[in-house]
């Protein structure tokens, strides 16, 4: 069991770090996703989705942050110290990956959710549906306003390449994939109290 969850966190921390646009808040909530993963084991069901339920912790633990924060007061503002994609090696010939990004930091919480679980992610319908606790149709609609948004975001006309990637969930899904999947420095990662599993860093759980 703790190799499939070990499995799931470059994922976690992948989707975390879109959320948060921060890298040391986003590896806090990938800490606390696995605190409280570990600590309710006994109520994952064996033969389920297990990913789906890793990212629905994750996601649930990121909306009482934010509500948290809003209750008391914090800015919770877009921070641009963090890239979320990486350059195109060819970026006269290809979309600016700055504007997508740019872009995606400007949806709406619930479109943004939708789109990276889609299109960064590759998870299904459905996986996005239960990780999010809505039903599937509200899950397409969220995905068809994100999209429409991106378009309006990057570009009253956008141009050729912005259309393609876009209306191609494939495309739009290999765009997305520039996310960096680990920070530049090593970041460690402790087992909650408890536990015998040993301390980690980040690049041996991800490599």
């Amino acid at each position: 069991m703790y190799q499939s969850i070990e499995a799931e966190i470059p994922r976690l921390r992948r989707y975390a770090r879109a959320l948060a646009r921060d890298v040391a808040a986003a590896d806090d909530l990938v800490q606390d996703c696995l605190a409280r993963a570990l600590g309710k084991l006994h109520l994952w069901q064996d033969g389920t989705d297990l990913r789906a339920w890793l990212f629905t912790i994750l996601h649930n633990q990121y909306v009482n942050q934010v509500r948290r924060s809003v209750r008391e007061g914090a800015a919770v503002g877009l921070s641009e110290t963090e890239p979320l994609l990486t350059r195109a090696p060819h970026q006269g010939k290809r979309l600016e990956l700055r504007d997508l990004e740019r872009a995606i930091r400007k949806l709406p919480e619930e479109q943004r959710a939708v789109i990276l679980l889609v299109g960064l992610e590759g998870m299904r319908y459905e996986e996005v549906a239960e990780v999010l606790g809505v039903p599937v149709g509200t899950v397409r609609s969220r995905l068809s306003r994100g999209r429409d948004a991106l378009r309006r975001l990057m570009g009253v006309v956008p141009d050729r390449q912005a259309e393609i990637i876009m209306a191609d969930p494939a495309a739009l899904r290999r765009a997305l994939q520039r996310f960096p999947a680990r920070a530049a420095n090593s970041e460690r990662y402790y087992a909650p109290r408890g536990t015998e599993e040993p301390a980690r860093t980040a690049d041996t759980l991800v490599n």
